[in-house]
C-alpha cells in the first residue's frame, strides 16, 4: 500500500475568506475514503486542489508523489478521474456516448476533430460496459436518463486507468432506484483490489458504498474526525460538524443518520 495523498496543514482563502483552515490528511492506495460536511465545509475544495483545479494559499499538498506548487498539471491530471456535475456541463449533447468517454485519454471534453486510436475505442466500448451503458455507445449524450448521465460520468473517469478516483456527489439528483443502481456498482468497483483510491464527496450517509473503509467529516474548512469508518462517522462526529445532535445507526451493513429532537 503507498500513499497517494498527502495534505499537510493546508489553507485555501477565495475573495479574503478562508475555506480551508491547517487542514492536514492522508489517504493510501487500498483506502476508499467519503467525504461528509455541511455546505460550505470545504469538501468540494479539496477535490479541486487534489485535480489541480486549485492551489493550497500555504501549507503542502502532494498528489501521486507530486508536490501540488510545481507540478505540471498537464502531466498529473490523467493519473486523477474525476467526476463531477461541472464536467457534464462541457460535454457536447450530440456528442456519442462513445466519443464522450474516449476523449478522457486525450485530456479534453470532446473527441471532436481528433484522431481516435483503435485501443482507445475498444477501451471505452469495455469501460462503458462495465458501468451498464454497453447498449448505448452510439447514442447522443444528451439524450440519455440523468442516471445514465452519471454512469458516463464514472466511466469516463476511470477510462485512463487512474491512480486516484475523484467523484463529487455521484447520486445527486437521481431517483431512488437510479440512486441504488449507482451505488452498487460503485460498491462493486470499490472492492476490486486493482481499483484505484477512491474519494466520495456526499451529503448522505446512506449513500456510502459498500466497501468503502474510511470517513472524513468537515466542519468550517477543518476536519472534525478522520480515519477507519467505524471510528470516524459516529454521532459524534457528525454532531459535531453540523452543530445539531444528530444519531448515527448501522442497518443491514448501511449507515443511517436521523437528527436527534
Amino acid at each position: 500500500m503507498s500513499r497517494v495523498l498527502e495534505f499537510d496543514r493546508v489553507s485555501l482563502q477565495r475573495g479574503g475568506r478562508p475555506v480551508l483552515r491547517d487542514f492536514s490528511w492522508t489517504v493510501d492506495s487500498r483506502e476508499r475514503w467519503v467525504v461528509l460536511g455541511p455546505n460550505g465545509s470545504g469538501k468540494t475544495s479539496i477535490l479541486e486542489i487534489i485535480a489541480g483545479w486549485d492551489l493550497p494559499t500555504s501549507g503542502r499538498a502532494v498528489v501521486l508523489d507530486e508536490e501540488l506548487s510545481t507540478a505540471d498539471p498537464e502531466w498529473l491530471r490523467p493519473r486523477i478521474g474525476l467526476a463531477s456535475a461541472a464536467m457534464l456541463k462541457r460535454f457536447d449533447p450530440e456528442e456519442s456516448v462513445s466519443d464522450a468517454v474516449v476523449s478522457a485519454a486525450y485530456a479534453a471534453a470532446q473527441a471532436r476533430g481528433r484522431e481516435i486510436e483503435d485501443i482507445d475505442i475498444r477501451r471505452a466500448r469495455r469501460v462503458l460496459g462495465e458501468w451498464g451503458l454497453g447498449e448505448l455507445t452510439s447514442r447522443a449524450f444528451g439524450s440519455l436518463s440523468e442516471g445514465e448521465q452519471k454512469r458516463l460520468q464514472l466511466a469516463r473517469a476511470i477510462m485512463t486507468d487512474p491512480e486516484l478516483l475523484l467523484l463529487d456527489e455521484p447520486t445527486a439528483g437521481l431517483d431512488v432506484v437510479a440512486r441504488s443502481e449507482l451505488l452498487n456498482l460503485l460498491g462493486a468497483f470499490a472492492q476490486v483490489p486493482s481499483s484505484p483510491a477512491i474519494v466520495v464527496v456526499t451529503h448522505h450517509v446512506e449513500e456510502i458504498p459498500h466497501g468503502f473503509t474510511h470517513a472524513l467529516i468537515m466542519r468550517n474548512g477543518s476536519s472534525v474526525s478522520a480515519g477507519p469508518l467505524a471510528a470516524a462517522l459516529t454521532s459524534d462526529s457528525l454532531s459535531a460538524a453540523y452543530g445539531v445532535g444528530i444519531e448515527v445507526t448501522v442497518v443491514n451493513d448501511a449507515y443511517v443518520a436521523r437528527v436527534a429532537y
